[in-house]
Parts: structure tokens; C-alpha cells; sequence
């Protein structure tokens, strides 16, 4: 599974960013994706992960502000930012594990987009 993801960018505090990431591979739908962000000497950070179910997660860090979402006939998926604050300032990175459990555990994931920079000022 490859992941691209896109969407980043610079915005004002209060602002919306929406991100996206497409997953190239075969059964998309089999595959637990989740957004994670990292920022320099910072460990990387759950963000928000949804399971082949839809079912979701949030850090508390962002919940009731973002939403992710996915389309499995587009294989993608894609966090819906609103509300952004100068800490949100990351990089966002777009991963998936294969199975039906989500989780916000860097660790349990087995493939990463490169990432994208979102920057609040």
C-alpha cells in the first residue's frame, strides 16, 4: 500500500484545512487508516483514526474540531480540520494497518504517507 497525501498548507488561527490521502493497493476497505502528526523533537501523535467499520477515534487534543472521514470506492481518506490553533502546527502524516481494529498507537500501523506541513499562525 502506497499513501499520498495532500491538503496541507498555511492558514490563520480559527481557520479550516481539510487533508486528504490516497491509498493505492488492492482492498482499500480491508485496511484501518488513521492521521497522526509530528512536529520537530516531538513524538509523533495520534490524530484521529477510523476502522473498515467507520467507526472513530480522537486525540482529545482535537476532538468536537476535527473530523476524518474515508471513501473506500476512492480509496481514500481525509481529516476535515476546523477550528485550527497555532498548536496544531505539524507535520500530518496519512497511515494504515490491515485489519479491522483503529488505533491512535503510531506503532501499530504499517504504512505512512510522507507527510504534509499544516502551519496556524
Amino acid at each position: 500500500v502506497q499513501l499520498v497525501e495532500s491538503g496541507g498548507g498555511s492558514v490563520e488561527t480559527g481557520g479550516s484545512l481539510r487533508l486528504s490521502c490516497a491509498a493505492s493497493g488492492d482492498n482499500y476497505d480491508r485496511y484501518s487508516m488513521a492521521w497522526f502528526r509530528q512536529g520537530p523533537g516531538k513524538e509523533r501523535e495520534g490524530v484521529a483514526s477510523i476502522d473498515t467499520d467507520g467507526n472513530t477515534k480522537y486525540a482529545d487534543s482535537v476532538k468536537d474540531r476535527f473530523i476524518i472521514s474515508r471513501d473506500n470506492a476512492k480509496n481514500t481518506v481525509a481529516l476535515q480540520m476546523n477550528g485550527l490553533k497555532p498548536e496544531d502546527t505539524d507535520v500530518y502524516y496519512c497511515a494504515a494497518r490491515f485489519g479491522i481494529i483503529a488505533t491512535l498507537i503510531p506503532g501499530r500501523y504499517t504504512y505512512w504517507g510522507e507527510g504534509t506541513q499544516v502551519t496556524v499562525s
